[in-house]
């Protein structure tokens, strides 16, 4: 299938400007923001992959670089998971207001520390976030935020990523918004055995359509 077009986008605050890709497919059902791990920006591979499996299905996807080029070099701003829900609920007003998207619902997904900052916004604005999805996620990082969380959540884990799946458990047992935790057999932290990324970008992809297509 042809690649949807993607458009180089800056979301802007202030001095802040936030570099971000806005794919945009045929036949839009919603738009998924994408908060990346630490380490990670809007280039990630493994959530461009999933990006595109997702427009494949009619879902706008927006990768976005949640921190500078300088803050990303401070350690303590990439764990600052209060700082990077700040700059996804910046992205979330952004797209309410860009003529592209602003009749979309919203959904996040977060890899690793991302999604803790994806459950945090999900808890702290929840108004038209319809979903939200996790990769190998750091759900505990939003842990006082979890019982808050009203969007349908996601938790994809990989089988031997003992340290994060434990994690995940405890984080499922604290949401009480519709829930689901998916454990991929086989898969370590980062997804890179043959099929398990694609697992998850199909997983998510059926998780987003579902409560999407919900929408009034």
């Amino acid at each position: 299938m042809t690649a949807s077009p993607e458009h180089n986008v800056k979301i802007t605050k202030g001095k802040l400007a936030l570099e971000g890709i806005l794919g945009l497919p045929v036949g839009l059902r919603g738009v998924v923001v994408f908060a990346h791990g630490s380490g990670s920006g809007r280039l990630s591979p493994r959530n461009n992959f999933v990006a595109r499996h997702l427009q494949r299905g009619g879902l706008a996807t927006l990768l976005l670089d949640l921190l500078t080029e300088d803050e990303a070099d401070d350690r303590r701003q990439v764990f600052d998971i209060d700082l990077l829900a700040d700059r996804l609920l910046l992205a979330k007003a952004w797209l309410e207001e860009e003529p592209r998207t602003r009749n979309l619902g919203i959904g996040y997904f977060g890899a690793s520390t991302g999604a803790g900052a994806a459950l945090q916004a999900a808890a702290r604005e929840p108004s038209n976030i319809k979903a939200v999805v996790s990769r190998g996620g750091r759900p505990d990082l939003a842990e006082p935020y979890l019982p808050s969380v009203t969007a349908p959540t996601l938790l994809i884990v990989g089988g031997h990523d003992e340290p994060v799946l434990a994690m995940n458990q405890a984080a499922y047992d604290l949401l009480t918004c519709e829930k689901k935790l998916v454990i991929v057999a086989g898969a370590t932290h980062l997804f890179e055995e043959p099929g398990t990324l694609e697992q998850v970008a199909e997983d998510a992809r059926m998780w987003f359509l579902q409560y999407f297509s919900l929408m009034a």
